[in-house]
């Protein structure tokens, strides 16, 4: 594994405790007479609050990795750590955000944000408080009973992370959240979306094929080998604790970064 940075840890981030883990985990899945191998041998670990970016080739095994650590798959060989405890099923404090919003239509904003609450029987009033806080948060006040199809395409993102906050997990999972938004509603979803996190403290692993996303939000950048996917480096982001996106973009280091990784991902896309 490579490993590239300027050897500092402004943020004190490897003194902190480890709160997931990898060790050796190999994943196998049947598509008829055969196996197909998605992981073998993956070892990588999260410490607390910081943000790990997971990039690799399709195919490789990183919407599989986050299934392992929520719980809602088992790997073949290795272990998955959450908190030092192996992982045998689905996690109260690991939260999953994926490509699609997937709001319910037929509810509307705050009805949505409700609905993981409502799932673990948080009474009515206690959930709508929270819902409410958490839609004026997030910019969507003024919104609570509009319903998904009058939203854009940020609005709606908006009000899947405040579902995914509500229930307020620990470690956030994200599966290409931005992936299906206009590039400048991106860039703004970006800077949104890590100064909430930062605000709230959590722990994140971010799935992701944009490269230069990956470089202005993470803390760490792990890349993943084609099938089977395993951790083939590892890079250590200079940029100061706590960094905006934008910061990380006017960077003078960025464009290395970004290079650096391109040319770990091609070995892998080459044709």
């Amino acid at each position: 594994m490579q490993q590239t940075g300027n050897g500092k840890d402004p943020g004190g981030t490897a003194t902190r405790p480890i709160r997931v883990q990898f060790e050796a985990v190999t994943k196998v899945f049947r598509q008829g007479t055969q196996e197909v191998v998605a992981l073998r041998d993956m070892s990588f670990h999260i410490r607390d609050q910081e943000f790990v970016s997971l990039i690799g080739p399709s195919g490789c095994g990183k919407s599989t990795t986050l299934k392992l650590i929520s719980g809602l798959d088992t790997p073949a060989e290795g272990t998955v750590l959450v908190d030092g405890e192996r992982v045998e099923g689905p996690q109260r404090k690991v939260g999953f955000m994926l490509q699609k919003d997937l709001l319910l239509p037929w509810r509307n904003v705050i009805d949505n944000v409700t609905v993981g609450l409502e799932m673990r029987g948080v009474g009515k009033a206690e959930r709508i408080d929270r819902a409410r806080a958490l839609i004026h948060k997030y910019g969507l006040g003024g919104f609570e009973t509009a319903y998904p199809r009058h939203l854009s395409g940020g609005m709606r993102q908006r009000v899947a992370l405040a579902r995914t906050l509500a229930v307020d997990p620990e470690i956030l999972l994200l599966d290409e959240p931005l992936s299906a938004l206009d590039y400048q509603t991106k860039l703004k979803m970006e800077e949104e979306l890590v100064r909430i996190l930062q605000e709230e403290r959590k722990t994140v692993l971010l799935i992701t094929h944009d490269i230069a996303e990956a470089v202005s939000v993470s803390d760490r950048v792990l890349v993943c080998s084609g099938r089977p996917g395993r951790i083939k480096a590892e890079f250590d982001l200079p940029f100061s604790h706590g960094h905006s996106p934008e910061e990380a973009r006017s960077s003078p280091q960025f464009n290395g970064y970004f290079n650096a990784l391109w040319q770990e991902l091609e070995v892998d896309v080459r044709i």
